[in-house]
């Protein structure tokens, strides 16, 4: 068995469990995601909610004594004085908890066996390229989509169709994300604009923010563009598989637009991603743009 735990939104979720997922059918051995996160994170953290059961993929939850038996003591908010007292009584996790270690692939996930459990973000395609097909039938969205949503999937299918994120939302108002990731600037979707008038013949933006109406305040661009709105966070899903479908994609520093590109099915897309993804330049994400993908 391979115990997942899955926290933070939907793009760091489906992360997560493409790392597991791709580790136990390796192994073929049983999947379990523990969400007990989200019933437990901390007040300084974004609230969130287990968003995968939108997807055809297994849901099998692990019991709160299956992921103690895997993962130990969750002692990551504990205060420092705790965890000194806890090392103090001779406690160290299980030899079956698996910590990310640090944010660029770790090559020796890949030949973990049965019996782990993973902590962290898995934020790379190497951690699953090997078993792609697999999951991108897993992400496929099960409900079917209304006729708003339909009829945006006619016109995205129907031109050489862009899909453009901008990442505000917690971003800006929660001190703690704004201090970690930063906002993309304007000018690196200028030079997005710009690469991609040079390698699309007739471009069709659609624009995915959760702060539209700033993006219609600030966004200067000579091609036709559609703001796709009405989803909202409920139904992000739907966003998801409407960046999906088009044909090319401009990225922001998430790792929502991230999924979107990378599900993408064109094979000639051209996705292009900000080369500076978090605000501290020490955390290393060489791995987590893939290779054929333009950092701007």
């Amino acid at each position: 068995m391979i115990i997942v735990k899955l926290w933070g939104g939907l793009g760091n979720q489906m992360f997560q469990y493409a790392a597991a997922r791709r580790l136990a059918h390796a192994n073929g051995v049983p999947l379990k995601l523990d969400t007990r996160w989200f019933v437990s994170n901390s007040s300084i953290d974004t609230p969130r909610s287990y968003e995968l059961d939108v997807f055809t993929l297994q849901t099998d939850l692990a019991t709160a004594t299956e992921s103690r038996r895997l993962g130990g003591l969750d002692t990551r908010r504990w205060p420092k004085v705790a965890k000194r007292l806890l090392a103090a009584w001779g406690y160290t996790p299980p030899k079956s908890y698996v910590v990310e270690k640090h944010y660029y692939f770790d090559a020796g996930i890949l030949q973990l066996k049965d019996e782990c459990y993973l902590d962290g973000y898995w934020q790379s395609e190497k951690y699953f390229c090997d078993a792609a097909g697999l999951i991108r039938n897993d992400f496929t969205v099960k409900p079917i989509p209304d006729d708003a949503n339909g009829g945006l999937l006619r016109e995205i299918n129907g031109c050489e169709s862009v899909s453009l994120h901008f990442r505000r939302g917690d971003y800006v108002t929660n001190a703690n994300a704004a201090a970690f990731h930063g906002m993309i600037p304007l000018d690196y979707y200028a030079a997005a604009l710009k690469t991609i008038g040079v390698r699309v013949t007739s471009p069709r933006l659609f624009v995915f923010s959760d702060d539209q109406e700033w993006v219609k305040q600030n966004l200067k661009t000579g091609f036709p563009v559609t703001y796709v709105e009405g989803n909202g966070a409920e139904k992000a899903y739907e966003d998801m598989r409407l960046m999906s479908a088009c044909r090319h994609h401009i990225i922001a520093n998430s790792s929502f637009s991230w999924w979107g590109a990378w599900l993408g099915a064109n094979p000639d897309k051209t996705v292009i991603a900000p080369r500076n993804w978090f605000i501290d330049s020490a955390v290393d994400t060489c791995d987590l743009i893939p290779d054929s993908w333009v950092r701007l």
